[in-house]
């Protein structure tokens, strides 16, 4: 399958991309793709760094006649996302993506694909290995850890880079010129339980929340996408109210980034209230076919019945953690009043696993606005906190502000115009771009961010769009060519 994406233009890109997906390179995983990464510089004979985070550092001297263009900064993050649907084995720490072409579209088989940001880095590299591409002097900066810390830019000391414009290559929309984003926090509730015997005449199910959309949790946080966590947690309430329910474990979600696809559980009922569990099932399929139409037109609840359980959550704590979650905040918190469509503020309720006396819920909530981010923060926290949870947070990183008057962005303004005709949408993202905090430590580096169209990024639906590669491709040539 690979071989049908390594025959694509622009071949260079096509094929760096293959080779990156054939290296396992999820977040906090990176060792293999850094010394990859390393060898490719070393081997083209360019200087090449690796500092203390992991960071990858390739610089480039110029073609003949650019020398005293301005130093251009390249970069993108090593690092994917692992998502995979449930039905799919597959083992991101050993094997590599597994690609095919669809019409115009690179797709992987059942799992996320990559090119968030694998085309950005494949990209880089085609261009530090070409022979006969125009350019100015460049330095590439490869950051690790992007989707679960950004802890690569935040590891990058000043003084690395000499470069006075940075191109970051990892927005997903061909006709974006991206110049601020949102920062982030994330959000995280731990404790333990109680567990009672189950004694009586008990029947005990397996419970799925599946079928749902999922996708990036900044931006496609708008579109009102279902969150499992959030679905599982609301049936068990309504379930609750009708008849005895006794929780024995829930896993539901994954990664913070990630808008939770699926959510499995374990519950048990008295044997006489079979019928009344499964006229709720039914009625909430209903609630989920009505609701969801439009957003996650396969979003099914199952009930299958299992193994008959023995333990069960204590009934006080599992009134508790249910209103807990009840009341975290999930979506969209505030939108921004001076950017059209801007979401400013959102929570994504990203994981919740309960299971033999401990629990844990991850949430990672996102502002352009540092102080709302935090107040979205104590919101989440005072929710978990009242159930008895110890509610901490870290991994916070700053916004990026917009500067729409740069030179940088000026420029490639009026490239887009000329080359394709229409307007760039200049705008801010509600994301997490590395700019912000690659920023602090160069604060005088302009920054735009631009790329291919990717749909579907942190869920196994991803996908990049062929034509589109090539449009971003011909739009970075030529403002390599342009800059002065």
């Amino acid at each position: 399958m690979a071989n049908d994406v390594r025959v694509l233009e622009p071949i260079a890109l096509w094929n760096y991309f293959a080779d990156l997906n054939a290296i396992p390179r999820g977040s906090k995983k990176e060792e293999q793709v850094i010394e990859f990464t390393k060898n490719f510089g070393e081997n083209l004979g360019l200087a090449t760094y690796v500092d203390e985070t992991g960071n990858v550092i390739i610089k480039k001297p110029a073609s003949v006649g650019m020398e005293n263009r301005p130093i251009i900064a390249l970069q993108s993050h090593l690092d994917m996302v692992h998502q995979k649907n449930a039905d799919i084995n597959f083992d991101f720490d050993t094997q590599g993506i597994e690609m095919y072409v669809e019409g115009d579209w690179v797709k992987a088989k059942g799992t996320t694909l990559g090119a968030d940001n694998g085309i950005g880095v494949a990209a880089i590299m085609a261009l530090l290995a070409s022979t006969n591409i125009p350019h100015p002097p460049l330095e590439a900066l490869f950051t690790i850890d992007e989707e679960t810390g950004m802890t690569g830019a935040i590891g990058l000391k000043g003084g690395m880079l000499d470069a006075k414009i940075m191109l970051n290559l990892d927005t997903e929309d061909d006709d974006e010129l991206t110049i601020g984003c949102a920062g982030g926090i994330d959000v995280t509730a731990k404790g333990s339980y109680a567990q009672e015997e189950l004694t009586g005449d008990y029947s005990s199910f397996s419970m799925e929340v599946k079928g749902l959309t999922g996708g990036h949790s900044g931006v496609d946080i708008q579109l009102g996408r279902g969150n499992a966590n959030k679905l599982m947690n609301r049936f068990f309430t309504a379930v609750a109210r009708e008849i005895e329910l006794a929780v024995t474990s829930i896993d539901g979600g994954g990664l913070r980034n990630a808008i939770p696809r699926e959510s499995s559980a374990v519950i048990s009922i008295a044997t006489a209230d079979m019928n009344m569990l499964n006229a709720l099932v039914e009625d909430f399929n209903t609630i989920l076919k009505t609701e969801l139409a439009t957003t996650d037109a396969n979003a099914v609840l199952i009930a299958t019945p299992t193994e008959t359980q023995t333990t069960r959550i204590n009934a006080n704590f599992q009134s508790k953690l249910l209103k807990g979650i009840y009341a975290c905040p999930n979506g969209i918190y505030r939108m921004s009043s001076e950017i059209e469509g801007l979401v400013q503020t959102s929570n994504n309720l990203a994981r919740v696993l309960v299971n033999d006396g401990s629990y844990e819920v991850l949430c990672l909530t996102r502002s352009s606005s540092e102080t709302e981010k935090q107040d979205e923060a104590n919101s989440i926290k005072g929710a978990f906190e009242l159930m008895g949870a110890t509610v901490t947070t870290g991994g916070s990183y700053p916004g990026w502000e917009p500067k729409p008057e740069a030179g940088i962005i000026k420029l490639m303004q009026g490239l887009y115009k000329e080359m394709f005709e229409s307007e760039a949408h200049v705008s801010a993202i509600h994301a997490g771009l590395e700019c912000g905090i690659l920023g602090t430590n160069y604060p005088d580096m302009e920054m735009i961010s631009f790329g291919p169209n990717i749909y579907g990024a942190h869920s196994p639906d991803e996908r990049a769009q062929i034509s589109s590669v090539q449009k971003f491709w011909s739009f970075l040539l030529e403002t390599l060519k342009r800059v002065e």
